[in-house]
């Protein structure tokens, strides 16, 4: 019998969690799980205060676990992040889904969450801790505790792109996705559905001084692409570089 918990704060939802709980924020997830009959848990938690602000202060950016893509979309703080909240599903999935919800997402989903890995983020959890983005996605499936908000240091303004490679445009399920965010020091690069996460591509980030040609070279470089309904590890593979250069080569990167 699957019973509901509804609690004020995140922070109390976040006391109340087992590992057969779940926590319901938009839905997106958890509700697609009790559809398709998931018998890993038999709670749900949810809270009805969750975190959907979004400010800015002299270090960076802080996003509620609970603001949704259409919040991202609404405010101008986070421009820089628009082009990848409105590729995520149509309005009705836009309203549902939460910041927070798009960390915990398996493949083909999780286009928010490589973004976020290219940014560096932080992951603050509702116990006050906090946890570099990359950590926190390996061990995403033993993470205990919920996520109140993300993170991200201040942004140069035009140093971040994204592309999302789709076989139904504009807002089909990604065969992969990637994000780079071009700062002048330690410039970052994150693919999504290259892995069974979103992975950082450190050799493109090492070979990015010597250009673009040797930044493509290497980007497959500790990633693990698999086979699946959208596309074969042979075909990511070989895409992976093209669609790479592309996005570099779109600011006059060389």
């Amino acid at each position: 019998m699957l019973s509901v918990e509804t609690y004020t704060t995140v922070k109390e939802a976040a006391s109340a969690m087992t590992d057969r709980a779940r926590y319901l924020g938009g839905g997106t997830l958890v509700m697609r799980a009790v559809t398709y009959g998931d018998q890993s848990f038999d709670r749900i938690v949810r809270a009805r205060q969750p975190d959907r602000s979004i400010g800015t202060d002299a270090t960076g950016l802080r996003i509620g676990a609970g603001a949704t893509m259409s919040d991202l979309l609404a405010s101008r703080d986070v421009q820089f992040l628009h082009p990848v909240a409105r590729l995520i599903g149509g309005p009705a999935i836009r309203n549902m889904a939460t910041v927070g919800g798009n960390l915990f997402a398996a493949n083909p989903y999780g286009d928010l969450a490589t973004a976020l890995l290219a940014l560096d983020a932080q992951v603050v959890m509702a116990d006050g801790q906090n946890q570099p983005i990359e950590s926190f996605l390996a061990g995403r499936d033993r993470a205990r505790g919920l996520v109140a908000a993300v993170t991200v240091p201040r942004i140069e303004t035009g140093a971040f792109r994204y592309r999302k490679v789709s076989r139904v445009k504009p807002k089909g399920v990604a065969v992969l996705t990637i994000a780079a965010y071009l700062r002048r020091s330690d410039p970052r690069i994150a693919f999504g559905n290259m892995g069974s996460t979103p992975l950082r591509a450190k050799g493109a980030e090492r070979a990015l001084g010597q250009g673009t040609q040797a930044a493509t070279a290497a980007c497959l470089e500790g990633l693990l692409p698999a086979t699946d309904s959208l596309a074969s590890e042979w075909y990511r593979r070989e895409v992976a570089p093209v669609h790479l250069r592309r996005l570099l080569d779109e600011g006059g990167h060389r």
